[in-house]
């Protein structure tokens, strides 16, 4: 029998001892979901800082820092290496209309046309492509991008489509133009009346086909209507194309309860994932049944805002100008609302927890909301009620954002849009004001971005490159268009991710990659913060995350 060493006890327990160790070391860390290392991670958290890694439990960000802090701490079910790749919080439009986005992927796409010749062309091929199809709908059409720069007439629609409706939307949604076949459908003649809008009609008093602003809710009763089982496939088809660009949050600028309540359903099915902010339609009845059921927020659908219009585009001149229109000496537009119409909603809405957020294109109709807006708050500087586009302001109006605490909601892409032609509508002087970002910035101190998408491209590196060097997609004008009102790359992206949730009372649980917020992000190849400007626009999506899973990559 072998006589008993204490020499030979450190030989026969180190490795005992160490695995002992491993074990216990292993038992402290904590369980996650997901850990994610090797990356850039711009935080966008209060002091914009930078990280490597970050870890997911239960679909929120529980930990943000280094990888070698992060795996001494958390026992990943998943581990994902970022291979060096750029991460940013989940993309936020503050201002877009997904759900008509959605329909129109069946429609004919008229964006980009060079003339009423393409139009015809693109609705023939679409005709072509859906023979059954019961009406014949195409958008996206802009007379300003034409050589003549008029707007057209339904002649041609009623030689080549005399039996079916036709309906095509200017790009902005607020003009469109109908055969007489549609305008016999819905009753309207040459001496309907119109407030708000326009009914187009020639120098001998005949009907032209164009509908302005409040002239095409006059087809609203005789609208093909579609069943949930329609819009589905194509809203799931609009899904994947957001979350292609990195978009993980909407703010849906103007929906229905019947549109509502498909959106909520295919999220509580699992199969739409984005996160929705539905402003409600304005309606009378949509203002009496939401300020009695109250604001709703989950995960993945907020319900507490309303939609209002207080005037029309400024490429259809139906924004509401405080002098007229450079270009036609005689007209300054309209307010497709009256004051007192406009004054009364605010008190009521005032008077409940929901924001208010209105349409405003035009320098009176942002100073008649602005006014209003001061008058129904009372000081309540933190309500956050809003004004959407906020594209042309007088200087003396300016202060007022800060003042009544109002939230400038923005799209960059429509100022690279509208610069070839902004001038001639505004005039020299005018313009200046316009399409102000860093002037409204420094006046309320943030700023929502969104994209107004099917008007501007769904893509919101689009607009952080239109922010940032206001230019448009051939990086023109050399220098930039009034950069005076361009904005920093942090604040570009604090827009369209913190400051959007900011917008609708979100930035608590969505925006920043941060522990306990929502665990949506996006992975890119590019940093957004160093790349030069003309690089922007091409900076790929690599992968879209939401609730700490994946739910986009890029093939």
């Amino acid at each position: 029998m072998a006589l008993f060493s204490p020499f030979l006890l450190p030989k026969i327990t180190a490795p005992l001892l160490a695995l002992a160790l491993l074990a216990g070391c292993q038992a402290r860390r904590e369980a996650v979901d997901l850990l994610v290392t090797n990356a850039t991670v711009y935080t966008v958290d209060s002091t914009f800082s930078k990280a490597e890694a970050f870890a997911v439990k239960g679909g929120k960000f529980v930990a943000v820092g280094s990888a070698s802090d992060l795996k001494a701490r958390y026992a990943a079910a998943k581990e994902v290496d970022a291979k060096g790749q750029f991460i940013y919080p989940g993309f936020y439009d503050a201002h877009c209309h997904f759900y008509h986005y959605a329909m129109g992927l069946a429609e004919a796409d008229l964006v980009g046309t060079k003339s009423w010749a393409q139009v015809i062309q693109k609705l023939q091929e679409n005709r072509r492509k859906y023979p059954k199809a019961r009406w014949l709908i195409g958008r996206g059409w802009d007379q300003n991008d034409w050589p003549t720069k008029q707007f057209p007439t339904k002649d041609t629609l009623d030689l080549l489509f005399p039996d079916m409706p036709v309906y095509i939307a200017r790009v902005d949604g607020h003009a469109g133009i109908v055969n007489q076949k549609l305008l016999d459908l819905a009753g309207i003649t040459a001496r309907t009346p119109i407030s708000g809008g326009v009914i187009g009609r020639d120098a001998q008093g005949r009907l032209t086909g164009l509908l302005v602003d409040n002239a095409q809710s006059l087809l609203s009763n005789v609208s093909p209507s579609t069943t949930a089982a329609e819009d589905t496939p194509l809203l799931l088809q609009a899904q994947q194309n957001c979350l292609a660009v990195g978009l993980t949050s909407l703010a849906e600028a103007g929906l229905q309860r019947t549109d509502i309540a498909v959106l909520d359903s295919l999220q509580k099915q699992g199969q739409l994932h984005l996160r929705i902010n539905a402003m409600v339609s304005a309606s009378p009845a949509n203002v009496a049944y939401y300020l009695k059921k109250g604001p709703v927020q989950t995960d993945q659908l907020t319900i507490a805002s309303f939609k209002v219009y207080a005037d029309g585009a400024l490429g259809s001149r139906g924004a509401c100008l405080v002098k007229p229109y450079a270009d036609k000496p005689k007209e300054t537009g309209f307010l497709t609302s009256t004051e007192k119409q406009l004054r009364a909603l605010a008190k009521q809405i005032a008077a409940s927890k929901f924001q208010m957020n209105t349409h405003a294109i035009g320098d009176s109709a942002n100073r008649i909301i602005l006014n209003i807006y001061g008058e129904a708050l009372k000081g309540q500087k933190d309500r956050r009620w809003r004004i959407e586009h906020a594209q042309v302001i007088t200087p003396a109006d300016m202060p007022k954002f800060g003042q009544f605490g109002i939230v400038p909601s923005v799209q960059p892409t429509h100022a690279t849009s509208d610069m070839y032609w902004a001038g001639e509508r505004l005039g020299a002087q005018r313009v200046k004001t316009a399409y102000a970002y860093a002037e409204l910035l420094k006046q309320y101190g943030q700023l929502a971005l969104g994209s107004d998408f099917p008007v501007e491209d769904i893509n919101p590196l689009f607009g952080f490159h239109s922010a940032v060097a206001r230019q448009d997609a051939k990086n023109f004008p050399k220098g930039g268009f009034q950069m005076e009102n361009a904005i920093s790359r942090p604040d570009a992206l604090r827009g369209m991710t913190t400051w959007a949730a900011h917008a609708g009372f979100e930035e608590k649980r969505k925006g920043q990659i941060k522990p306990g917020m929502l665990a949506d992000f996006v992975v890119l190849d590019t940093d957004l913060l160093t790349a030069p400007n003309e690089k922007l626009r091409g900076a790929q999506v690599l992968q879209t995350w939401i609730g700490g899973q994946q739910v986009w990559e890029k093939k």
